[in-house]
């Protein structure tokens, strides 16, 4: 495993000055978590579209129906993709959270983005959210020619969507199915809390089955290469380290005095823009 720490004085002094507000482990009933969905995306903290990139909402036919992808391109022509996945818990978040990260990762990296709106908790429980992963996954490895892709296919996501991306991958291992040709996981969710929060409990109902929780697979030999990106003051990044060094082939980058979810905060963290080229530069 190559590791790597990513310490800056900005940073430090950007994340003591920042706090996180609408956090899942913040939310405990349903009429919380609506409002908490039916807030809009600040630009001032999230970021904004690149205007150098073109984005279009679109549908995929997946098993669980048709399914909202945002696609991000930064130019014609045949190029890679990469299918990315919000955080937010198993119970929130959206494509609309993600315009920055997406249009940066697509302009900085020379794929073009594909953005999965999967099923949310409680309204569809495990495993609706990784059902809609792996199929976008073969989706894309079939039938990517459909956004100017050229055959090859990335994955990565970031907090629930990196556990959600992780599993599928997992999924896709052990089911015979074609592997992306590289993951990257931002700060995942590799594991089932000792204690869960409510919304843990909407995701899961019962004990964690299989690849819910892949930090517990017994093998994580033949996966692509994988980067996990971590964020120093997040207990998850125990997880990563540990999903990182069981890896055939891994690069982990903790970025010190960084809070979980900094990359839902471009326009305050400037460690956000600071991973979006590292991440770019890894898939290209």
């Amino acid at each position: 495993m190559n590791r790597r720490i990513v310490a800056e004085p900005r940073f430090t002094a950007e994340a003591d000055a920042f706090t996180v507000v609408g956090a899942a482990d913040d939310l405990d009933d349903l009429a919380t978590l609506l409002a908490d969905r039916a807030e809009p995306v600040d630009p001032a903290l999230a970021g904004r579209l690149d205007p150098k990139v073109h984005a279009a909402d679109l549908h995929l036919p997946l098993g669980g129906g048709p399914t909202l992808v945002r696609v991000y391109q930064a130019a014609v022509g045949p190029r890679p993709l990469l299918l990315w996945l919000h955080g937010g818990g198993f119970v929130g978040g959206s494509v609309a959270d993600l315009d920055h990260v997406c249009s940066g990762l697509a302009l900085r990296s020379g794929r073009t983005v594909v953005s999965l709106e999967y099923r949310l908790a409680p309204e569809h429980p495990f495993p609706a959210a990784l059902d809609d992963t792996y199929d976008a996954l073969g989706w894309l490895v079939a039938h990517g020619q459909v956004f100017g892709g050229d055959g090859r296919v990335a994955a990565g996501g970031q907090s629930a969507g990196g556990a959600l991306v992780a599993g599928a991958t997992l999924r896709a291992r052990d089911a015979g199915s074609p592997l992306p040709d590289r993951q990257v996981l931002c700060y995942p969710v590799l594991d089932v809390p000792a204690e869960p929060s409510w919304a843990d409990r909407q995701y899961l109902t019962g004990p964690a089955p299989d690849y819910a929780a892949p930090v517990r697979a017994a093998s994580l030999a033949g996966l692509p290469p994988t980067l996990l990106v971590a964020a120093g003051r997040d207990p998850l990044r125990e997880q990563a380290a540990a999903y990182a060094a069981r890896l055939d082939d891994a690069t982990y980058v903790e970025y010190a005095d960084t809070p979980h979810a900094f990359l839902n905060f471009c326009g305050a963290l400037s460690a956000g823009d600071h991973a979006i080229d590292l991440i770019a530069a890894y898939l290209s």
